[in-house]
Formats: C-alpha cells, structure tokens, sequence
C-alpha cells in the first residue's frame, strides 16, 4: 500500500490475518448472492459514511450488479442516520453520497433505494438540551445516542418488518475492531447461517460481509481492489482520515462507543474531553468552523463539579424531587439545566450560527438548529417552564434581527405583563411565583374539556414538587458545606 493517503488513513492498526490470505473477491460476492437469492426478506443496509460500511455497501453494490436483471428483485435500502449534529463536511458527504446511490442504481437498474433518517423533533439534540434542560451528554448518561441514531433507524427496521415480516440488516461491523465487538458479533450468531440475530428485533436479522476483515483489507479494496461504483472517489474518503482517530459506525445499540475524537462523529459531542478532529479541521484551513469548536467546549465546561451549581437545578424536571447523594458523599445531586441557562444557551447557539455563516463559503449557509426544534423548544418552554415570556421568539428576533412568523399566543396562555404582576404579587406574599404560573397554566390547558378529572392528578403533582428556596434546603440537609461538590449520576433530569 504505496497511496499517501492510504498509510494516512490507517491510524490504529489492528492485529490479525488478512482475509484475502483465505478468500478472494469472487468467493466473498458468491456468499452475497447466495445469501441475497436465499429468500424474499429485503435488506437494509446501515451507512454512516466510512470505511467499513463503504465497503460492506461497494461489496453487496458489486455482487447484485453480477446478477442476472431478472433476479434483482428484492429491494436493498440504504439508510443513514443523520444526528442533525453532524460534523458538516461529513453531512456533506453522505448527502451526495446518498444521491449518487439513487442516481447510479436508477441508471443501472439496480435495486438499491438510499434513505437519510433522522431523529424526530422531540428527541432531537437541542430540543432536549435546551427545551427540557437535559445536561450535555457524558459516558454515564448518554442520553443522545438512542435518540439521535438508535430510534431514527429502528423506525425504519420496524416498517419493513410490519410491511415484510422479516427483514435483514447489514452492517459494516467487523470483529478485529474490539475484544468487546467480538464478543457481541459471537453471541448473536446463528450455526449453520451466515446470519445473526438481530439485538432488538425478533424478525430482523443481521449479516455483516466483512466481519473477519482486519482494517488493512478494508483499505487495500477500497483504494486498490475496485472503484468506486457510485461516482465517488475512495481517495477522498482515506483524505478524511487523515489524523482522525476513528470512524462513526452505524449504531444499533447503546454499547457502541462515543463517535467524538472522530470526523464521523456530532460536533456537539462532549462524551470525550476533546474533539482533536475538529481542531485538525480548523487547522487544515476551516477556521470557519472555529465556532462550532468553542460552542462545543463550552458545553463540555459545563460538566465541571465546581461549575455544575451555576448552570443545573437542584430538583428534577419530570418529578420536581431534591436527591441527596447516595455514594457516600455530602451534597445534592444537579439536575436539568436552569431555565435562564437554557435561554442562555438558545441565544449562544443562535450567535454561533451567526458567526459561523458569516465565515463560511456564501453557497454553503448552515442552520444549526431548525425552525420546528424552535417551535418545540417554544412550546416546551410554555407548557412546562411557565415561560409567559414567550423568551424563544424574542430570544430569535434579538440574535438574527429577523420574525420566524410566530403565531402569538397560540396556546392562550399569559403574558409578559401579567408575569410582571404575579411576580410583585408573589413576592409581597412569599410564594414562589413559578408555583402559582404552573397552577394557572394547568388550569389554562383543561380549560373548556368536557372531562376534567385529570386536572386534580395536574394540580396535584405540581403542587407535590419541592418549591423550597436553596437556603431551606441547605439547612435540611445541615450546613451549606453539604451542597459544594455535585456530581451528577444520571438519575431522572
């Protein structure tokens, strides 16, 4: 393997022997198209734009392509899982990849269909970040990754199941990756069967072409073996490698590690302390996306114990507990960002976006966040913050000088003015004013049903909330000192 870019790319070798030293090419596309022929189950294949799942995808693409016309019936699905947080110049990658797929099997009449999945609104990254306050995500709560990767492409899975009965789902997933991949590609294999049980799914099954390949075989076909068969150059996708420790794999479980540290990861990613990828792109010539890198470790600042008390809530959002520690250490477990923070957060991610635009190539304008999270982000903030406020179009029209078209009041609740009363009123008084907004809103949205039994349940969860101040609670819990260290344990934000 002479391609400068190729010994670039192969960071992390791995140890083991090389399948071709057993198996050549036609061997491997034979075992495709035996397996392909072997029932009328469609497949779904997993890419996320690296090397293995390019590869698994190149090889399945060649062997179909040898069949005979007539018996390229059954429909091969390509899907992508896009966090809406990726790194943008992997956005842009898969993107056109995705439609060169569909292009080029248009034009060679193969059954292959490319699909870009993507989380729903209410599971999206800032939609819970910032609309309900979930801290950013870290190893013991990574809250992120069934969300943004897991749930988009397990719908899919789901509907062919419920369209087929049974469905088989490729990945590129190979055993020389880990101790821990192996283990896990060895439990669920069936004897006599090239095929493995699926982790989730009864009637999905998984093949995975290339899982005894060492990452020198994924090289050496992708640079040396075969073009590319939809268009693209495989020496872009070794120059994407260069200096980065690792790829994004398509993920169907929680035990598949954080993709941060990797070009195929989110830009957000604050599971790992540093994102050297990002940095080697700005230093390679994308200073534009320096704000994207100075967001991302202000979020990762955030998880600092001695910063945590400036930022989280000392009572959880869904139940509205206090929690004492139970490792054995004083203090008070933080919970979901406070609302301010969040508003904070809103106006910096909105500046970001700004700036970065202002520095990126004219055709190339990036949303970091899109106009339905605002508007769930804003209904969020409604409902469940007593914002009467109604921060988040203001927050927009502040930052980007610009009307998103908000319909006012179009949930009937109250407004600035009114807060401003309740606030001096609750004040004279000695009642917390969120208290008395949340009872009013409550009441607001049973307001005009027929049934109103659930209101008593609504009323009386807000009210069973803990509404004391921190002075009170420090003093439960004996003394302030109690309160100094917070260390989150991933327990009910």
């Amino acid at each position: 393997m002479s391609t400068d870019n190729l010994e670039v790319a192969k960071t992390g070798q791995e140890k083991g022997e090389s399948v071709f030293d057993n198996r050549s090419l036609e061997d491997i596309y034979g075992e495709i198209q035996e397996t392909y022929l072997a029932d009328d189950r469609p497949w779904v294949i997993g890419y996320s734009g690296g090397k293995d799942s390019t590869t698994a995808l190149q090889l399945i693409w060649y062997a179909i392509e040898d069949l005979p016309e007539e018996k390229r019936q059954k429909p091969i699905h390509v899907i992508s899982s896009d966090t809406l947080v990726e790194t943008p110049k992997i956005v842009n990658h898969i993107i056109s990849t995705l439609e060169n797929i569909n292009e080029y099997a248009e034009k060679k009449n193969l059954p292959f269909t490319a699909h870009k999945v993507t989380p729903k609104v209410d599971d999206s990254f800032w939609v819970n970040l910032i609309g309900r306050g979930y801290p950013a995500p870290n190893q013991n709560f990574r809250w992120c990754t069934e969300r943004l990767k897991i749930d988009p492409a397990d719908r899919f899975i789901e509907n062919q199941v419920s369209e087929h009965g049974e469905v088989v789902v490729i990945l590129g997933a190979r055993k020389a990756e880990s101790a821990t991949r192996e283990q896990v590609m060895e439990m669920h294999s069936i004897d006599g069967t090239v095929l493995s049980r699926h982790n989730k799914f009864a009637n999905a099954f998984v093949y995975t072409p290339i899982e005894d390949w060492i990452v020198d075989d994924v090289w050496t076909y992708l640079i040396q073996a075969v073009d590319n068969p939809w268009g693209k150059n495989n020496r872009d996708l070794a120059a994407l490698y260069q200096e980065a420790d690792d790829e994004c794999p398509m993920v169907i479980d929680t035990k598949t590690p954080s993709c941060g540290n990797s070009r195929f990861g989110c830009w957000t990613c604050t599971v790992v302390s540093e994102d050297k990828a990002m940095e080697n792109m700005i230093d390679e010539g994308d200073e534009w996306m320096e704000p994207l890198l100075e967001f991302r470790d202000f979020l990762k600042e955030t998880q600092d114990p001695e910063k945590k008390p400036n930022y989280r809530m000392v009572k959880g959002r869904q139940h509205g507990y206090v929690k004492e520690k139970t490792n054995g250490s004083d203090g008070i477990i933080p919970r979901a960002h406070k609302f301010e923070f969040c508003k904070d957060l809103l106006r910096k991610l909105l500046e970001t976006q700004k700036e970065v635009n202002e520095k990126i190539p004219e055709d190339e304008e990036m949303d970091l966040i899109r106009e339905e999270e605002l508007r769930e982000i804003r209904r969020l903030w409604r409902e469940e913050r007593a914002d009467w406020a109604d921060s988040v179009p203001n927050i927009y029209n502040e930052v980007m000088d610009d009307d998103l078209d908000w319909v006012h009041d179009d949930l009937g609740s109250f407004g600035e003015l009114e807060a401003e009363v309740l606030n001096e009123v609750c004040e004279e008084h000695d009642v917390p004013a969120e208290l008395v907004k949340r009872l009013l809103d409550t009441e607001f949205q049973h307001y005009g049903m027929k049934r109103r039994a659930s209101i008593y349940s609504e009323l009386d969860k807000v009210m069973r909330e803990d509404w004391r101040d921190m002075s009170e609670i420090v003093a439960e819990l004996e003394g302030e000192d109690r309160i100094e260290a917070w260390e989150y344990d991933g327990v009910d934000v």
